[in-house]
């Protein structure tokens, strides 16, 4: 037999039970839809997750308060508290290769002009945000480069914020508002920057560390921010910037983590997400091939002549296997091509009508895909086929 014969064999029977073989396909069509559509998602949203961190850039190292080491049995924590301090951000600024730092203290509290109020984010920061954190002023400036430990009252308000206090009708620039209390000049407004897994960062105000120290009458900051030389090696900064922390606090009472060690615990996660989606996805592909078993374990029952005829007429046993594998092929080969157009559907669907929701179907995906569809059809196949390539011809021909 040649070639276009075992394919018009093939397609002929896969004709001549348009029905069975519609349901059969349906069951990979299923499997494969719902592997692309969670695939999709997973791997839309591992793209959303990595620019959202990437956004700041990758030359940035954080420094947090507290040092967490196992000790003994797993679950045993001790953590240190021993606070970060502006002057330890001050510090770290004349290190030689660092751009920039920023001390951070957050918290939350009311903004109020007039008798307008609004309850958000309060960020004390210095004045080098808009250079480490790639943020920018609409209107106005940021906080002036003031004495760290001794900031005048100035505070940045988000667009959100500018726009929920003032409207569209006042200049808030030079307008005296209270934060948390306390009367603060506003000197700038930002540039809308919208949000940062799930937090607004234009429903906030930035207001000098100090300042915010007293504030939450706290004695620690939550974070100090290192920008470097894009042209300097991470690890090396990591390490200058362990040492000169170890010189002032005695002991390795802090945490410091460069961007791409955070991207790589990130980039991990995620991974594993989108494998465990598309894990789940594929129980309906298991469901789709014993479907093909199933169907296929019948068709080899009722052909049972047929393939007596076949072999009577010289057909070898390989080729009886070979046209049911192809058969069993071409089942998944429909179904997964017809999951394929229903999967992507459905994720621009879904796309369309949440543009937040992020969905992404690289091509690679659609190609496993439908390579895997047709790898379990002929799997599932093999078991009905070598039962039907064992058949004797005369027996198989006394059946009718």
């Amino acid at each position: 037999m040649l070639n276009r014969d075992y394919l018009r064999f093939s397609l002929n029977s896969v004709k001549a039970r348009r029905s069975r073989s519609g349901l059969t396909a349906l069951g990979i069509a299923v499997g494969i839809a719902a592997v692309l559509l969670l695939t999709s998602m997973g791997e839309g949203l591992h793209r959303f997750m990595m620019s959202e961190f990437s956004q700041f850039g990758t030359n940035l190292i954080g420094i947090n308060p507290g040092k967490r080491t196992t000790a003994g049995v797993s679950g045993a924590i001790v953590s240190n508290v021993r606070p970060l301090t502006i002057d330890d951000a001050v510090a770290l600024d004349r290190m030689p290769g660092v751009l920039a730092s920023v001390p951070v203290v957050q918290g939350n509290g009311e903004v109020e002009w007039g008798e307008r109020q609004r309850r958000t984010m309060i960020y004390g920061v210095s004045h080098d945000v808009p250079a480490v954190w790639k943020f920018h002023i609409a209107s106005g400036q940021f906080l002036p480069d003031d004495d760290p430990s001794a900031a005048r009252a100035f505070v940045v308000l988000g667009s959100k914020v500018k726009q929920e206090l003032f409207g569209n009708t006042v200049s808030p620039l030079g307008k005296l508002v209270r934060v948390g209390g306390s009367r603060f000049r506003v000197v700038g407004i930002m540039e809308s920057k919208g949000q940062l897994l799930g937090f607004d960062l234009d429903d906030a105000v930035y207001i000098p560390a100090s300042r915010a120290l007293e504030m939450f009458n706290r004695e620690s900051l939550m974070e100090i921010d290192v920008l470097y030389r894009e042209s300097l090696d991470a690890e090396r900064v990591k390490a200058r910037i362990t040492k000169l922390l170890l010189s002032r606090h005695g002991g390795e009472d802090f945490s410091v983590m460069t961007q791409e060690q955070m991207l790589e615990v990130l980039n991990s996660v995620l991974n594993i997400i989108t494998f465990a989606v598309g894990a789940l996805g594929g129980i309906s592909l298991f469901v789709g091939g014993v479907g093909i078993l199933t169907i296929m374990t019948i068709a080899v029952k009722e052909r049972t002549s047929e393939i007596g005829l076949l072999k009577a007429m010289g057909a070898r046993p390989v080729q009886i296997m070979t046209l049911f594998l192809m058969e069993a092929a071409i089942l998944a080969a429909i179904g997964g091509l017809a999951g394929l157009a229903a999967g992507w559907s459905i994720a621009m669907l879904i796309h369309l009508t949440v543009p937040g929701l992020p969905v992404n179907t690289p091509w690679q995906f659609v190609v496993l895909a439908e390579l895997l569809a047709m790898f379990i059809g002929i799997v599932a196949g093999v078991m009905p086929a070598f039962r039907a390539s064992r058949m004797n011809p005369v027996d198989a021909l006394r059946s009718e």
